[in-house]
């Protein structure tokens, strides 16, 4: 039995419990809010998940970091590595995006050394499969294939998949029929298109997706439907192929919760400021408010190297008027596969939007931490300073390489310090 059809039947699993008591939300509120799809609990029955996390309506916005190998580069030591940073960062989530190596041995010490909830993008191994074969090539993918890819995962214990089921022969030919500059950029999404175009059949993820729903609620598998026609550019928002990709996204979140299979929604991606706030309110209306994960969104497409900055300013927007669940950009997005320092970053960066947008939505707790940090900074305590930050080793590291003679202040005002100077005169007074 999944966790919506526990919540329907008004079971509290452990874990609706678990979700209720991180999120300061009375259980009964979690048991509806699950029930009805607009929370879900990423766990797959087979993972023994140590940090049980929901995503959706009223909760906490969550950050999720991506990792894997690729051909180029294989070190299944440095992708552990990088789940331990990004935990320890504070990530909810990490999926594994591998395309190099054994891409099942490599996902399954993942899933073992991951305390969070794991995701993965099952199209990227079949069509790795197929491409690195002598004379291969992605197109030449079967449908047996990608459904074993799925049901192997499935078995392995991932707990939430993104499936590129809104990429139809009618949404690409939409796409086709409206001129883009960066065409397709999603990786999942441009292997199908050429799958479909190349063998002239429908997305066998769309055509077969009740197969799909069997699958998911045979393991409580959380559908992560795919943006395939996600922007790859901010003159590609908003248009005609990544609406009508929606469209089917919301029709498919319908089919799903019939099935009592819990779901998700993925968005954009590169999208203008000005735009944000409608994406979010065009996926929420659409898609009967399921929980939305967005990429970024990056806000400009001039900042290589920095697009973890971009990212947390559209994150931070998208957050606060309706997205979820937000998927954290490296310094290394458009440039090459992060470093483990480029995975710490991006978490970091990511975090601070999604609490940003916590506070102004005003979910219990979140503004507690920053009048706590506030409180500090007024009695200069450095060491609950520390304590509170974000990146406490980061806090540390700079005010220790640039301190004052006066350590009771920082080294920016050292005899000036504002907070001081007033607070000394009040007790003079």
């Amino acid at each position: 039995m999944t966790q919506m059809e526990s919540a329907r039947k008004g079971i509290i699993t452990k874990e609706i419990e678990a979700v209720a008591l991180y999120e300061k939300m009375s259980v009964e509120d979690v048991l509806s809010r699950v029930g009805e799809g607009t929370i879900c609990i990423p766990k797959n029955i087979n993972h023994n998940l140590k940090v049980v996390r929901g995503v959706g309506s009223g909760l906490k916005t969550k950050v999720n970091a991506n990792m894997g190998t690729s051909k180029d580069y294989c070190n299944l030591e440095e992708e552990l590595q990088k789940i331990d940073v990004a935990v320890q960062a504070g990530a909810d989530s990490i999926m594994d995006l591998s395309t190099g190596g054994d891409i099942k041995a490599i996902r399954q010490a993942m899933i073992e050394r991951s305390p969070v909830m794991v995701g993965t993008v099952p199209i990227y191994e079949a069509a790795a499969v197929e491409q690195y074969k002598d004379g291969g090539a992605v197109v030449n993918m079967k449908e047996e294939d990608i459904f074993r890819v799925i049901e192997e995962q499935a078995e392995q214990g991932v707990d939430f998949m993104t499936l590129h089921c809104g990429v139809t022969r009618q949404s690409v030919e939409a796409l086709k029929n409206h001129k883009r500059i960066c065409d397709v950029v999603s990786r999942g999404g441009s292997f199908l298109v050429a799958w479909i175009l190349h063998n002239d059949k429908e997305n066998p993820l769309y055509e077969k997706y009740d197969r799909l729903l069997e699958i998911a609620r045979k393991y409580d598998i959380t559908l992560s439907l795919g943006d395939g026609f996600r922007p790859g550019c901010l003159a590609d928002a908003t248009d005609r192929g990544q609406i009508q990709e929606l469209l089917i996204l919301g029709d498919l979140v319908r089919r799903a919760r019939e099935a009592g299979v819990q779901t998700m929604v993925e968005g954009p991606g590169h999208v203008p400021l000005n735009q944000i706030i409608t994406n979010m309110q065009l996926q929420k209306k659409l898609c009967d408010n399921a929980p939305f994960y967005v990429l970024g969104p990056l806000v400009t497409d001039i900042a290589p190297g920095y697009d973890h900055i971009t990212c947390a300013i559209g994150g931070a927007l998208a957050a606060c008027n309706g997205a979820d669940f937000l998927c954290y950009v490296t310094p290394s997005e458009h440039l090459a596969l992060p470093t483990v320092q480029d995975v710490e970053d991006g978490v970091i960066a990511t975090r601070i939007a999604g609490h940003a947008a916590d506070i102004a939505k005003g979910i219990p707790g979140a503004m507690d931490w920053d009048n706590e940090m506030a409180v500090a900074r007024k009695k200069r305590d450095w060491t609950a300073q520390y304590n509170l930050a974000i990146n406490p080793e980061r806090a540390k590291k700079v005010r220790g390489d640039r301190i004052s003679e006066d350590e009771e202040v920082c080294s920016m005002c050292s005899g000036l310090c504002a907070i001081k100077l007033v607070e000394d005169y009040f007790k003079k007074k």
